[in-house]
C-alpha cells in the first residue's frame, strides 16, 4: 500500500511506524522541518516538509498514486481541506481524526471515514479503567473493542439475567463461572458473584458500554 501521513504528532508518528512495519511505502507530510528530520532517522520513509494544503506538497508526496491517505493534525480545518483534495485526486481510502465532534457531518459530506478526538476517547476511556479495576481490554478489532470484567460479590450485577440490562450496543460474548465453567451466555443467564464476562462493544458505544457496565459493577448500597 502507497500511504500519505498528515501530521506527525503521536498518532501520525505511530502510524509511520505501523506503516513501515507492514512494508508500506509511507509518505509523510508535516510543517515542522525538524519533526521530518527526525523520523528520518529511524524510518525508512519519505518526510516532506510543508503544508498539506498546498496541492503541489501533495503532488510531490505522490498523491495521484496513493491508495489512502490519513489526516492526524490537530486542526480540523487542515484535514478536512487536505481530505478534499485526496478525494478531488480520487485517492480510495481518506481517512482522518475529527478533533471537534461538531465538524464531523462536514467530514462524513466530502466522504471521509472519521475517527472521533482519540484523546478524549483515551481520557474516558482510562477514566473508567481507574476507577473500576474490574475491568481489563483485551484486544482493539477494527469497529470495536473486546474487554473482560469479574464480577464481585455485591454489585448490581449480581442476580440479574443478562435480558435485564441494557445492552443495545455491546454484548456478552463469554463467561468463565467460578470452577473453571465456560458459558456462551443467552439472555436468560443469571450473573454470579466472581464470574469473568468477556464483552464486546462497538468503537461508537464504547463510552455509554463502559459507563453502564461501570456503574452496574458499583456495590449495592446497604441501608
Amino acid at each position: 500500500m502507497y500511504i500519505i501521513i498528515i501530521g506527525l504528532g503521536g498518532i501520525g508518528r505511530n502510524l509511520a511506524a505501523i506503516s513501515v512495519e507492514h512494508g508500506d511505502s509511507v509518505v509523510v507530510i508535516d510543517k515542522d522541518e525538524g519533526r521530518c528530520s527526525e523520523i528520518l532517522e529511524h524510518y525508512d520513509l519519505l518526510a516532506i516538509a510543508g503544508n498539506a494544503t498546498d496541492r503541489s506538497i501533495l503532488e510531490d508526496a505522490g498523491i495521484d498514486r496513493a491508495d489512502a491517505l490519513v489526516a492526524t493534525t490537530s486542526d480540523d480545518a487542515v484535514n478536512l481541506m487536505t481530505c478534499w483534495l485526496a478525494k478531488k485526486f480520487n485517492v480510495s481510502t481518506v481517512v482522518s481524526i475529527v478533533n471537534s465532534t461538531e465538524h464531523s457531518d462536514l467530514f462524513t459530506e466530502v466522504g471521509v471515514k472519521i475517527s472521533e478526538n482519540p484523546d478524549e476517547l483515551v481520557a474516558n476511556r482510562l477514566y473508567y479503567w481507574s476507577e473500576n479495576p474490574n475491568m481489563q481490554q483485551l484486544a482493539t478489532i477494527p469497529g470495536g473493542i473486546i474487554f473482560e470484567i469479574e464480577v464481585e460479590e455485591g454489585a448490581l450485577l449480581v442476580d440479574q439475567e443478562i435480558r435485564e440490562l441494557d445492552v443495545k450496543d455491546f454484548v456478552f460474548i463469554a463467561i468463565k463461572r467460578a470452577g473453571g465453567d465456560l458459558i456462551i451466555p443467552s439472555g436468560k443467564v443469571r450473573i454470579r458473584p466472581n464470574d469473568i464476562i468477556t464483552v464486546f462493544t462497538k468503537k461508537e458505544a464504547e463510552d455509554e458500554c463502559l459507563r453502564i457496565l461501570n456503574n452496574q459493577l458499583k456495590k449495592r448500597s446497604i441501608n
